[in-house]
């Protein structure tokens, strides 16, 4: 589904867990020109296909998974990362000049990944990868040129896990909230290195920012997507009174 411009939102609808993903359609140079922010999992606990649901919906939209040139990660659960081995695999399918998609995330989520990653490995027996490309660091990320040029901001906003971003598009008032945030609720803070004062921090900071569309990593019972700038402050404001005493 297009939001505005050329930002499409894949919100997840299934019974299992998976995470809402994000795409910027043509926006950088060559022939893989799109950018894909949290492809989610593979299949989920209830071996529901994520993955191919994700590639169907985007190919409604006219998006080709194998035209992905980067994908970016909020953060390192598998949740939220799962996928992207399969959607490098795909883009490497296509000849091209570049050879595949890269995958970046915040430098500060490596550790926590291992460390996640060595818990789930003796839980489930199945192992997690994150093999990022390059690493993420707060301040501005611009991506294509020209008419096409979208100048974002990765805000560094550490509590649900070290490494946490949210993604701030200023022209448009976008942000992307990854699991920081969400539609009357918060990311979860009892992970191994989860902080609960860290993540009331990122989220009054992140209340500061002009937002007419926030974006969040998950649905909740009250919606997933809030549009307009009331509804947005309105959001904050419910979070704060419900949640930060429970921090």
């Amino acid at each position: 589904m297009r939001l505005l411009g050329n930002l499409y939102c894949y919100i997840w609808s299934g019974r299992g867990n998976n995470c809402n993903s994000y795409l910027f359609a043509n926006v950088l140079r060559g022939d893989r020109p799109h950018v894909l922010i949290d492809p989610g999992m593979v299949t989920d606990e209830l071996n529901e296909r994520c993955l191919d649901n994700l590639i169907t919906l985007m190919g409604r939209d006219g998006i080709n998974a194998e035209d992905i040139g980067l994908v970016i990660n909020t953060h390192s659960h598998p949740d939220h990362c799962e996928a992207n081995g399969a959607i490098v695999e795909r883009t490497r399918a296509k000849e091209s000049k570049v050879k595949q998609a890269l995958v970046c995330i915040h430098e500060d989520e490596v550790e926590h990944h291992r460390m996640m990653s060595a818990l789930l490995s003796g839980l489930t027996g199945k192992e997690m990868r994150l093999e990022p490309d390059f690493y993420l660091k707060e301040g501005e990320l611009v991506l294509g040129k020209d008419n096409n040029k979208i100048d974002l901001e990765i805000i560094h906003t550490p509590g649900h896990s070290p490494g946490s971003i949210s993604i701030y598009w200023p022209d448009k008032k976008v942000l992307i909230s990854g699991d920081v945030l969400f539609n009357g609720a918060v990311g979860r803070t009892d992970f191994p290195t989860g902080d609960s004062g860290l993540l009331k921090r990122s989220i009054e900071r992140l209340s500061k920012l002009d937002i007419d569309y926030l974006l969040p990593g998950h649905n909740t019972e009250f919606g997933n997507i809030i549009s307009g700038k009331q509804n947005v402050e309105q959001n904050f404001a419910f979070v704060r009174l419900n949640y930060f005493p429970l921090l």
